[in-house]
């Protein structure tokens, strides 16, 4: 089979350019390298199976070739952090809007199955159970930056269900939650990956605002088993899908089991969200899917504990 990815270059889109590589897929990945990086896909750029174009998604003529010679395409690319996103709002929302809509406009014209990756950051600030795909959103004013990411993929979903809904598009929908892992890096804002840097540096592992908020984490290859099982089940087209983890812990708890998993005697320092990302942020509370849905479906369910995802990136980060 012949794949896209875009964003194949990134943390999520490099384990899956290398698992489809592998199982003998030709891939092909288009990557701008904002966020990718061309170590992330060392090991295959040699592979006569793999393909790279550096550019960006907002390049129709070349997404309009890449997408007329492949089967399926996962839709990874996007901006992606919380402090990203805080710094350049209007490349948020024209990579995840436009770039969503170009490929989704494309693949209908030579009607490719799409993989589009959402977000649980699409919930907004639920706190009251586990979220499931047909909740409803609750958002904070548009006025808060913070809420631009989960405004734009929301419109992402809205496009592709549209697609499918009217023009018969075959399309998936995967909503990620805190997925983690080797090559993840801490420049943008992702937690795990900033406290395991600061625990073996001996730095103090920063927690933002009281370190009470709930997060469920995932290792990426859980996540791709999710995520190549679903597009390959044709009863997935037209649906919603949670991937993530059902199990809970505090960002104080995480930050505790980065301490004693790295040996450190790194401080855990408190600091408000405002000193960190500016006056008026507004984070969830809690985020943690019903995997119910997905679990009935196709048989997903996590198989890395917590700490074998902490020590998984502590590895990574050693080496």
């Amino acid at each position: 089979m012949k794949v896209l990815i875009t964003g194949g270059a990134g943390f999520i889109g490099s384990h899956l350019s290398e698992r489809l590589v592998k199982s003998g897929d030709e891939v092909f990945v288009i990557d701008n390298l904002w966020t990718g990086k061309l170590s992330n896909i060392s090991s295959i750029q040699g592979n006569e199976r793999f393909h790279l174009v550096v550019d960006t998604i907002l390049n129709e003529a070349v997404m309009n070739e890449l997408i007329f010679k492949v089967d399926h395409i996962y839709h990874l690319a996007a901006a992606v952090g919380v402090r990203n996103i805080m710094d350049h709002p209007v490349e948020t929302l024209d990579i995840n809007v436009k770039g969503t809509e170009t490929v989704l406009r494309l693949a209908n014209k030579f009607k490719k199955k799409v993989f589009i990756a959402s977000t649980s950051e699409i919930y907004g600030k639920h706190v009251e159970h586990s979220l499931s795909e047909d909740d409803n959103r609750v958002m904070g004013s548009v006025k808060k930056r913070r809420w631009a990411y989960a405004c734009s993929k929301t419109l992402d979903e809205f496009l592709a269900l549209a697609y499918h809904e009217e023009k018969k598009l075959p399309v998936v929908i995967g909503r990620l939650f805190n997925t983690v892992g080797p090559r993840q890096t801490g420049q943008y804002g992702m937690v795990l990956p900033t406290f395991v840097q600061s625990a073996l540096l001996g730095r103090p592992i920063t927690v933002f605002g009281d370190g009470n908020q709930t997060r469920s984490f995932t290792h990426v290859k859980d996540v791709l088993e999710a995520m190549t099982a679903l597009m390959n089940e044709p009863l997935a087209e037209g649906e919603v899908f949670n991937i993530g983890s059902d199990k809970e812990v505090t960002i104080n708890q995480l930050a505790i089991r980065v301490k004693e998993l790295t040996g450190s005697a790194s401080e855990i320092e408190h600091i408000p969200y405002d000193k960190a990302y500016g006056p008026g942020f507004e984070d969830m509370e809690r985020r943690c899917p019903n995997i119910a849905r997905i679990g009935n479906l196709i048989g997903f369910k996590p198989s890395f504990d917590l700490d074998t995802i902490i020590n998984s990136v502590i590895e990574y980060f050693k080496q």
